[in-house]
């Protein structure tokens, strides 16, 4: 059984109250379900057929601080800072695209070069400040790091913690956003992207759970993590 977000707490209190059934509680980067967890889900159930399991959706820093707290077992992440604690599995490298609104000036090319963003009203996930880590959320980073390697010297217009929230702002403001791809399971009908010109950004895409979670469940995930990504791989061609 699968169950959303608001239904996590009852299922802890459960998980307390039945320790004799394997519970394993899966997080995943928002946006990322649709391609993880069927697989995901379905290797688990090949092992352990009755195992429980919880789903939560989160932004990758507030998954990495239910990781350190025990309340998430295993989570598909970004690579964290201020993490000690976790242990990283990569899965997949996601280059980035320009996101804009479908009529957007930009939007009539194949293939944007960065500098054409320069002077247009920037987008952006937000820094340190909503990130829960007290440091930049990871694709902050290799968003500004790309940024500063292509000497375009741009301030974000607008900050959001979430990517539906950045889809909402390309709309409202008519601006632009640098996201990885999987962001187009988000896409409002009236944005689209387009790859930039030249080597892209990329961020990797992980499993993280905490170092000390000596939970047998994650062991035989983890045990299988290659399987998975050729699942998905061979699923996306």
């Amino acid at each position: 059984m699968v169950l959303s977000q608001v239904e996590i707490a009852v299922e802890s209190a459960r998980r307390l109250a039945e320790p004799a059934k394997p519970y394993f509680v899966l997080g995943f980067l928002t946006g990322h379900e649709s391609t993880w967890l069927p697989e995901a889900l379905q290797l688990l159930r090949d092992e352990l057929p009755n195992i429980h399991v919880v789903v939560s959706s989160q932004v990758s820093p507030q998954l990495a601080v239910a990781l350190s707290k025990g309340s998430i077992d295993a989570a598909f992440l970004r690579r964290e800072e201020g993490t000690s604690d976790l242990a990283f599995r990569f899965l997949v490298k996601e280059p980035l695209e320009v996101f804009m609104p479908n009529d957007h000036r930009l939007a009539a090319l194949d293939s944007i070069d960065p500098q054409d963003i320069a002077n247009e009203i920037f987008l952006s996930v937000s820094g340190k400040a909503l990130s829960g880590l007290g440091r930049p959320p990871a694709l902050r980073i290799v968003i500004d790091a790309y940024l500063k390697h292509c000497r375009i010297h741009i301030k974000p217009s607008h900050e959001v913690d979430n990517l539906a929230g950045v889809m909402s702002l390309i709309t409202s403001t008519r601006g632009v956003a640098l996201l990885p791809t999987y962001a187009k399971n988000l896409l409002h009908s009236s944005v689209t992207s387009r790859p930039l010109k030249g080597e892209p950004p990329t961020i990797d895409l992980c499993i993280g759970y905490k170092k000390d979670n000596d939970s047998p469940v994650l062991q035989i995930f983890l045990s299988r993590l290659d399987e998975l990504v050729a699942r998905v791989s061979n699923k996306a061609r």
